[in-house]
C-alpha cells in the first residue's frame, strides 16, 4: 500500500496542472518582434521579458558598436530605445524602472557614456543600479549589456 500511495505522489507531481504550475507558466512571457531576434530567443531559449504580477524582468540588452562606429553614445542610445520598446510592449516606461544591472567590458571608459544616455530617458527618482566589469559579452561586438526590473503602473481610477 505504501508503494501505491508513492506511486501516486510521484505521478501527481510529474503532471502539470494550473494549480502547481510555475510562475513562468502563468506569466506573459514577450518575445521578440523582430523575425531574427526572435529566432535566437527560440533557439537559446530566453524571452524579451517576462511579466509576472505587476513586475516586469527584461532580459539583458546588449549595446554594441557597428562596424567603424566609435561614439558610444550612439550604440547605448541604439539599446536604450531598444530597451524602451520592450517596456512599452510590457505596458510599462522608462518611468516604472526601479532597477538597472549594467555589465560593462571597460567599466571606466564606458560609464561616462551610458550615463549620460541613461539621463535622457531615466527621469528622477533614480532606480537602483549596479554596474558590474565583465571580460566579454555574445555578441564579440558588445560594449554593455543592460537588463532591467520594471513595475507596470497602477490602474488610474
Amino acid at each position: 500500500m505504501t508503494r501505491s500511495i508513492a506511486a501516486l505522489f510521484v505521478a501527481m507531481l510529474a503532471t502539470p496542472t494550473v494549480a502547481n504550475a510555475g510562475a513562468r507558466q502563468q506569466a506573459t512571457v514577450i518575445l521578440s518582434d523582430n523575425p531574427d531576434a526572435r529566432k535566437i530567443e527560440q533557439e537559446w531559449g530566453f524571452a524579451d521579458a517576462v511579466v509576472t504580477g505587476d513586475t516586469i524582468y527584461l532580459s539583458g540588452v546588449v549595446a554594441g558598436l557597428r562596424p567603424g562606429e566609435t561614439d558610444l553614445n550612439t550604440a547605448y542610445d541604439r539599446a536604450f530605445q531598444r530597451i524602451g520598446k520592450i517596456l512599452e510592449r510590457a505596458g510599462a516606461s522608462w518611468d516604472d524602472v526601479v532597477d538597472i544591472t549594467s555589465f560593462h567590458t571597460d567599466l571606466k571608459s564606458q560609464m561616462p557614456a551610458i550615463v549620460a544616455v541613461k539621463n535622457r530617458y531615466v527621469k528622477g527618482p533614480p532606480p537602483a543600479w549596479t554596474a558590474i566589469q565583465v571580460v566579454r559579452l555574445i555578441p564579440d561586438a558588445g560594449i554593455t549589456e543592460i537588463k532591467i526590473v520594471a513595475k507596470r503602473p497602477r490602474p488610474k481610477g
